[in-house]
């Protein structure tokens, strides 16, 4: 049985996969098993897989049906202790699987465990993370996770590793959230509520961002948002937790102004707990009509051509 099992949803993702797949197989801790779930992709994305060979590489094809169901697919196909994830168009350093192991070591008790990250954006500019409360090089037990995970999120999933018995206990990513609409948000919630959170400060994995990951609004009205109103009781008394959920109240409300839909915006817009949680900046743009919003945007992706880069909900 391995330690960690590796779960990698693929759709798409033919100029990717291999790169992605070859730095899990570069790890320095070698115990692991590495599920890769082909999602119904209509690209190349197989032939990449399958020119990587390893004892270690379990190969399973599915019909599409999103990146939630491929991820519980490995998870109940999984043999390892931990699961870790990592997505399709995302690198590990070599020391990454070695440092999360170090932690389930260290901090048995915790319900997952995870390691710094950064950003790689398409102009190859590197954006490094900046927790709340949480100092340079700091290894241990995270004190307040969502206060933590306001400015950045302290566990993002190519970075985190979950005992494979927690999934027994909280359940397995929600099927019902749909194209990237927050199921990860979800399940880090749920997590971060029942267990503790251990936390290495080295940086050991890169999120990719692509050109392409830009505002949809089209997809905007084809995805199902996570249920944040699902933590209602638990934010009664979690003050942290109910400004970490407000910003994403803020966030999905943008969105859909953005995309016109009124109705849906103003359910995000008055669902935000307390106006107070949001930023100055926030609260400007949730008051502008959509065309002036939507120069935002067009500003803030032409900036990025010039290597000039800034996020508009902080």
């Amino acid at each position: 049985m391995p330690y960690f099992s590796v779960v990698i949803p693929v759709y798409n993702k033919q100029t990717d996969i291999k790169a992605t797949l070859l730095s899990a197989l570069k790890q320095s801790f070698e115990d692991f098993e590495l599920i890769v779930i082909n999602d119904g992709s209509r690209d190349d994305s197989e032939s990449e897989i399958l020119s990587v060979t390893d004892e270690r590489l379990i190969y399973i094809k599915t019909e599409n049906r999103g990146v939630s169901q491929a991820r519980n697919l490995g998870i109940e196909k999984a043999t390892g202790t931990y699961i870790a994830f990592l997505d399709a168009d995302d690198y590990w350093y070599p020391n990454h699987l070695k440092v999360l192991y170090e932690l389930c070591k260290a901090f048995p008790k915790a319900g997952a465990v995870t390691t710094n990250y950064e950003f790689l954006h398409p102009d190859g500019y590197i954006e490094n993370t900046l927790f709340n409360d949480i100092d340079k090089a700091y290894v241990g037990i995270v004190n307040d996770f969502f206060k933590s995970s306001l400015k950045y999120r302290l566990i993002w999933t190519t970075a985190v590793a979950v005992k494979k018995k927690v999934f027994d206990s909280i359940g397995n990513f929600d099927n019902n959230i749909t194209l990237g609409a927050g199921e990860d948000t979800d399940m880090w919630t749920r997590i971060a509520l029942k267990y503790p959170i251990a936390y290495n400060d080295t940086i050991t994995a890169t999120y990719r961002l692509e050109g392409g990951n830009r505002v949809s609004h089209t997809q905007t009205l084809k995805r199902v948002f996570a249920k944040l109103d699902k933590f209602k009781d638990e934010e009664k008394t979690n003050k942290s937790l109910q400004k970490f959920l407000d910003l994403y109240r803020a966030s999905y409300a943008l969105k859909h102004k953005l995309a016109g839909d009124k109705k849906t915006f103003r359910f995000y817009y008055n669902s935000i707990a307390n106006k107070k949680n949001i930023s100055n900046k926030s609260a400007v743009l949730l008051r502008l009509p959509k065309p002036l919003l939507m120069f935002f945007y067009w500003l803030k992706q032409k900036l990025k051509k010039s290597n000039i880069h800034f996020d508009i909900y902080n």
